[in-house]
């Protein structure tokens, strides 16, 4: 199981804008349709990756938590699905079915979202606030498969938090770790 870090875009970017195929709705969203009034978090992910299925759930209740407090979600999956059927878009549908996303699995055909967003792992966080503007980037908290420690989403929650509640976020942020990216 490979142990890939985040790259870390800098803080203070703008989100990059895209246009994807919703696999669960199959209508096609750009960042614009999809943001949130408050902020907005885009997060890449894959049906297959071990590091994805440890903190999925964790995710999906995250998701659950601030998409109602103004916070937009925004899952998208990049891997080569040539040599990851895994990964295909019809079995995103069924992965976000089967995980009960209440939110878009987005298919980065091209991987240009990707490359767009720096995103090297799976999982991989972006969290804007309300003008667009990066201010986390990095892990959802210190577990990781076979660590012992228990999931709580504390890193991700207290960014969001920060945003939701005009706080300072904390600049020192650690890197997300995961299956890298499976590029074409």
């Amino acid at each position: 199981m490979a142990r890939t870090p985040s790259n870390m875009l800098a803080l203070g970017t703008t989100a990059p804008e895209f246009y994807l195929k919703d696999t669960q709705s199959q209508k096609d969203y750009s960042f614009a349709d999809l943001k949130g009034s408050k902020g907005t978090l885009v997060f890449f992910i894959c049906n297959h990756c071990p590091f994805v299925h440890h903190v999925i759930e964790e995710i999906v209740r995250i998701a659950n938590d601030y998409r109602v407090q103004g916070i937009g979600m925004i899952a998208i999956s990049s891997n080569d699905v040539t040599n990851y059927p895994q990964d295909a878009p019809q079995l995103m549908t069924e992965f976000a079915f089967e995980n009960k996303f209440e939110f878009p699995y987005l298919y980065d055909e091209t991987q240009e979202v990707a490359k767009a967003y720096d995103a090297a792992c799976t999982p991989d966080f972006y969290l804007f606030d309300k003008q667009d503007k990066l201010v986390y980037r990095g892990q959802l908290d210190d577990s990781r498969p076979g660590n012992g420690i228990p999931l709580s989403g504390s890193d991700l929650r207290s960014a969001i938090d920060g945003v939701l509640y005009n706080r300072i976020i904390n600049p020192d942020q650690k890197p997300s770790i995961g299956c890298n990216i499976k590029w074409k």
